[in-house]
């Protein structure tokens, strides 16, 4: 491969303070994994089965039509080879779908949790089979076109009617049309429906229902049931979301999910015994776009990076050649920070997974202590994250000039099937307003003495401001995630007093929850901000790292929080916790770590393992040779496939013999 590489690229590897191997290890969590990863990444990639068309020369019915058959495949290839693992699955299922959507996603990554974690041993022994082995398949029916984050709004009702022991399932208004859930336009045959429940004229709120749409023998919407695609979006052409109602649909009691909320034959209603139980499934997806947001970044800045090196621009000094764009500064500063944001919310995303597993453990068990907590930082985290990738992959695309504008970056189709992470499983404001719920409790808890979960313990006391004149080492972990912790810690404080004040004011708590809304939701992102700054930092004192994967990784965690704790200087500043003379030197450290970590930035991005196969970009091709195949995928547009198109013959040739006619 080495002689096929171009000149600029194979430089900057062989210039390299360490081998990205050794990275790759630590990211994916072992030289094991990778091995099974990169064999799995082959299997798809050399299968001549899972090769198709450019998905961007595609109609969405094509694109629609090609995910389907290659998720099929992959469904029952798989089950072939015996891929049951889940990070396997992952893998094999990243490696196929590319950028792109698996077309059963919502039924893995909805549809069975949701049974796993909300249907009894009953429910599970009849329909848990057929879900897991794909002879149904379904979405989670969640969303409404009036309602989406707020829950307690959704208007979808199911109404029990004792007499036959079934419930009623009706959409009473436009705004009730369930909108948006992927797979229900054309694909899916049941759906896990969020409905009120009704009984004898009370509202018991959402719950769960297991509710038949197609029917299982022509596909065909079921008597009652309206359903379709909701049209072409702004990504995801290939996914078929999907908008439903219902018209006096009934199911039988027994499809309500019922491990913890219960209706009895009679209609008597049987609460759970905590309302925080349904948390488990809506954590789990948060922490999964947590991951996800890290890897899209990995990819955005991986393609960027490698084009930096290639694409060479402008004399820096008269007569000289042309640099690589990499090498000015400006770039560096668009680039660096978003590369060091990847691999700080990689990390942030496999601790999350890793938490999760502990707490779903002792949940099963009956343990729910941890889920008040963990519920408020996977809300935090995945609003920080989804919010972050979605400026990263744009600044991205930016920093790749006018190539990066053309599909043919992988870039414009990444942003728009990665950019919905901000608003889907929870709008981001809300879900930070939703950690600020959480901060503000702990908070006032430790005004009491109360003992604090791990993650807020910060909370039991504002940190006292040093005195002036202090001087610091802003290069050192410690003291950057002292600095974050006690940000977080004095915007929480503040965002109480706020509220507090407000409320003496004479509003009441809503209003006063609303007034102080601004504050609340820039406390929640100071705690979600110090969580990946010091989780970043634990991970470092890994004791299997040797000194040239640790220095860099250092650099990297360093520029990550200098470049927060620079971009919100203010926040530092504004009760002299910092001094002017801090910032400055944090300034003049970015400049330094980003010359120091010039010569490894593609050794970095490669460490991220993305195969060609799996990147889809021609701009970040691994072997760097973009301009020949820029051409070459330009000659594969479908407007190519001939020298004059059909259109001059019908309205270009008689407009122009029109107007020469008329000269």
């Amino acid at each position: 491969m080495a002689g096929t590489v171009n000149p600029d690229l194979r430089k900057e590897r062989e210039n390299a303070s360490f081998h990205p191997e050794k990275v790759t290890n630590f990211l994916y969590g072992g030289p094991g994994v990778v091995k099974r990863k990169r064999e799995l990444e082959s299997l798809v990639l050399n299968d001549p089965d899972f090769q198709s068309e450019d998905l961007n020369f595609l109609s969405r019915e094509q694109q629609y039509e090609t995910q389907m058959k290659k998720s099929i495949l992959m469904v029952t290839k798989g089950e072939k080879l015996k891929i049951t693992d889940v990070q396997d699955r992952s893998f094999y299922t990243s490696a196929v779908s590319g950028s792109d959507s698996f077309s059963f996603g919502l039924h893995v990554a909805m549809f069975l949790p949701t049974l796993y974690g909300q249907a009894t041993q009953e429910q599970k022994d009849k329909w848990l089979k057929m879900a897991e082995k794909y002879a149904i398949l379904g979405t989670y029916a969640q969303t409404e076109m009036g309602h989406g984050t707020f829950l307690r709004g959704l208007e979808t009702t199911a109404t029990y009617d004792p007499t036959t022991q079934e419930f009623v399932i009706n959409t009473p208004t436009i705004t009730a049309y369930k909108w948006w859930p992927g797979g229900l336009g054309k694909t899916s045959n049941y759906c896990v429906l969020m409905a009120q429940l009704y009984i004898h004229g009370k509202s018991y709120g959402p719950h769960p229902f297991m509710v038949q749409i197609r029917s299982l023998q022509d596909h065909k919407p079921l008597p009652g049931v309206t359903v379709g695609d909701i049209g072409p979006k702004f990504g995801y052409g290939s996914v078929d979301n999907g908008f439903l109602a219902f018209n006096n649909v009934r199911i039988p009691r027994e499809n309500m999910l019922m491990k913890y909320s219960k209706v009895e034959p009679d209609g008597t209603y049987v609460k759970p015994p905590s309302t925080k139980l349904a948390y488990g499934t809506m954590v789990q997806v948060r922490a999964n776009i947590v991951v996800n947001s890290g890897r899209v970044l990995a990819k955005a800045v991986t393609i960027a990076t490698r084009y930096s090196c290639v694409r060479r621009q402008s004399e820096m000094k008269p007569g000289h050649p042309e640099p690589q764009v990499l090498d000015y500064v400006t770039q560096q500063y668009k680039l660096f920070p978003y590369l060091a944001a990847a691999y700080a919310f990689w990390l942030t995303g496999q601790t999350m997974m890793s938490v999760y597993t502990t707490s779903s453990n002792q949940i099963s068990k009956g343990d729910i202590s941890a889920l008040p907590e963990l519920h408020a930082l996977s809300a935090g985290l995945k609003a920080l994250s989804s919010w972050v990738a979605n400026v990263g992959m744009e600044e991205c695309r930016m920093a790749c000039g006018g190539h990066g504008y053309s599909h043919a970056s992988g870039l414009p189709r990444l942003y728009a099937n990665m950019t919905p992470g901000a608003t889907y499983e929870g709008e981001n404001t809300v879900m930070m307003l939703q950690t600020a719920r959480y901060l503000m409790k702990s908070y006032n808890q430790s005004l009491q003495g109360e003992k604090l979960a791990g993650s807020v313990a910060y909370l039991s006391g504002v940190q006292p401001v040093p005195a002036a004149g202090r001087t610091r080492n802003m290069l050192d972990l410690g003291v950057l995630c002292d600095a974050y912790r006690h940000r977080a810690a004095r915007l929480v404080h503040e965002a109480a007093v706020q509220l507090r004040n407000e409320r003496q004011a004479g509003k009441d708590q809503p209003d006063a929850w609303n007034a102080a809304s601004v504050d609340l939701v820039k406390a929640a992102m100071a705690h979600s901000q110090y969580f990946v700054v010091k989780n970043f930092a634990e991970r470092l004192t890994d004791s299997t790292l040797d000194s040239s994967i640790s220095d860099v990784l250092t650099r990297l965690c360093q520029l990550h929080a200098l470049h927060g704790l620079v971009t919100n200087s203010g926040d530092f500043l504004e009760d002299g916790y910092l001094t002017g003379t801090d910032v400055r030197q944090a300034r003049r450290h970015i400049n330094a770590l980003m010359a120091k970590l010039r010569p490894d930035a593609v050794a970095l991005v490669d460490a991220f393992d993305f195969p060609d196969g799996i990147l889809n970009s021609v701009l970040g091709r691994y072997d760097g040779n973009v301009y020949e195949h820029l051409l070459e995928w330009a000659k594969a547009s479908p407007l190519n496939k001939t020298d004059v198109h059909q259109s001059y013959h019908k309205y270009l040739k008689p407009f122009l013999e029109d107007n020469r006619a008329k000269l």
